[in-house]
């Protein structure tokens, strides 16, 4: 019998040579010893592996194909140490929990059939991404990743990275990595392929492509231009929209997994049952057979994809940041407060609701108590300051485009300006209210700090980051009512803290 290691699983690890062991209902649905790789995919992490990869598999279970996985990391090795020894091998912990208890199922997922380091193999990505067995990429990027200016939709052709990778470095930029991918794929010959992009981004198919195109275009003029034209023939870049709960893995999980599977999984990842998945349905060259397996393909996404970022995203950031305030570490912490949990359910029904076109036969108040009974799940350990990483970033697609549709409508979001206050006196003080520390982990961190260190009053700390025009846009800050309902916010959360203040929002 296999002894639990210090970690509190098993000594022998999962992989392709011991996946015999584990009961055959957990096992892969597809051999992956069968399944040859057909998708690229930048960004393998947690959520990547908890949701396209399942999906992935599930489709090829359901129709065949070889729609295999390389699964790319960008910023360390930690996933190819994880996966390597695994085979590509992982399994998903998935937790139904609430108040009352809690349903745990699992599941090996045999999608990921290649692993690389893009930053010490960077020949071999280019060669992947212009093999002709290759014919879809997937981006798991974070906003971030894009290297963008959000306010314009442009690609930062000053940003050191961006601008190494065009002066001929192997690419680390995600853009760079899929010019020069595309590059090599059109001297080969290999054929169409389409780009997906799975980012919390709106339009992020068009976003997307105008990066892509905004690369070419800073390329040697007959460099770029006949690549620009190769790829407007040639490669497709359909939007998409991603909802699933994945929180960070932790020790604990790893020991559930391993008494489940009998074996020692380094790469476990945990989320919920719900799982959802809309993509415009537009290829270059074939796609697996996702509409099989619960994906909606359909010829417009932004519908959905608005209803998620706005209501998911915004209450989920509001949430966040509310939270880690008042010194709640995870979600289903912050939602026992009766106070945050009020703000988010206003929020969802007053703020958001009213700004969404709403596809046909969606019951989008369903939809919010959905949402509720999600952030309630005791059994999900999704840290607040996990939510509350690169608000820069993520502002603009999940509270900024609420706030300005109620104004432009000539209402007063207080709830969702109350998220943007609660932002700000996160990155401003850095602290919870107990004066516990809280990370600042955002691409911006360093200006926000030189543009709060001299303000004195919750006024002039709302003035020095409204001055961010690559978040605020010009528009938002010069508007007297935002201005308004955000100092407010932030007054009251400096002064009184976050229980009265989301009390006072909802009178």
């Amino acid at each position: 019998m296999d002894r639990p290691s210090r970690g509190g699983g098993f000594s022998e690890r999962l992989s392709l040579a011991s996946l015999a062991q584990v009961d055959p209902e957990r096992r892969p649905r597809v051999d992956p010893r069968s399944l040859g790789v057909g998708i690229v995919h930048l960004g393998i992490g947690a959520f990547h592996r908890a949701h396209q990869a399942v999906f992935t598999e599930d489709a090829v279970a359901a129709a065949g194909g070889d729609w295999g996985i390389c699964g790319v990391t960008q910023r360390s090795r930690d996933v190819l140490e994880q996966l390597g020894p695994q085979d590509g091998l992982y399994s998903v912990l998935e937790h139904g929990g609430s108040d009352t208890g809690t349903d745990t199922g699992l599941r090996v997922v045999g999608a990921v059939r290649d692993l690389l380091f893009a930053e010490e193999e960077g020949e071999r990505l280019t060669a992947s991404i212009a093999a002709p067995a290759t014919r879809i990429v997937t981006l798991t990027v974070t906003e971030k990743g894009y290297r963008h200016d959000p306010a314009t939709g442009r690609l930062r052709l000053a940003d050191p990275g961006v601008a190494a990778d065009l002066a001929g470095r192997a690419p680390r930029t995600v853009v760079g990595q899929l010019v020069r991918g595309l590059q090599a794929r059109r001297s080969a010959d290999a054929g169409p392929i389409t780009l997906l992009s799975c980012d919390n981004l709106p339009a992020n198919g068009a976003v997307l492509r105008d990066l892509v195109a905004d690369f070419c275009a800073a390329l040697p003029t007959a460099e770029g231009e006949q690549l620009a034209e190769w790829i407007a023939e040639s490669v497709r870049f359909p939007s998409s929209m991603v909802d699933r709960i994945v929180p960070a893995t932790t020790d604990d999980d790893r020991v559930e997994a391993a008494k489940l599977l009998g074996l020692d999984d380094r790469g476990v990842v945990v989320t919920e049952p719900f799982r959802q998945w809309v993509v415009e349905d537009d290829f270059a060259a074939g796609r697996p057979a996702w509409d099989a397996v619960g994906v909606v393909l359909t010829a417009d996404v932004a519908p959905y994809e608005a209803m998620k970022l706005r209501l998911l995203n915004g209450s989920h950031s509001t949430l966040a940041y509310l939270g880690a305030l008042a010194g709640h570490a995870h979600v289903a912490d912050a939602m026992r407060d009766e106070g945050i949990a009020a703000v988010v359910a206003h929020l969802m029904a007053d703020d958001v609701a009213p700004t969404l076109a709403v596809p046909d036969c969606f019951d989008v108040a369903a939809y919010q108590r959905e949402l509720l009974d999600r952030f309630r799940n005791t059994a999900l350990r999704h840290r607040t300051v996990q939510i509350a990483m690169d608000g820069t970033q993520k502002l603009p697609q999940r509270l900024l485009g609420t706030i300005a549709d109620r104004l432009a409508a000539g209402a007063r979001p207080r709830l969702a300006c109350l998220g943007v206050a609660a932002w700000m006196r996160y990155v401003s003080t850095a602290q919870a209210e107990d004066g516990s520390p809280l990370p600042v982990d955002d691409p911006l961190a360093g200006r926000l700090g030189e543009l709060t260190a001299a303000a004195d009053t919750p006024a002039a700390v709302a003035d020095a980051l409204l001055s961010l025009q690559e978040v605020f846009g010009p528009e938002l800050p010069a508007d007297p009512v935002f201005r308004e309902l955000v100092v407010d916010g932030l007054e009251r959360l400096t002064a009184e803290g976050v229980a009265a203040a989301t009390r006072d929002a909802i009178r």
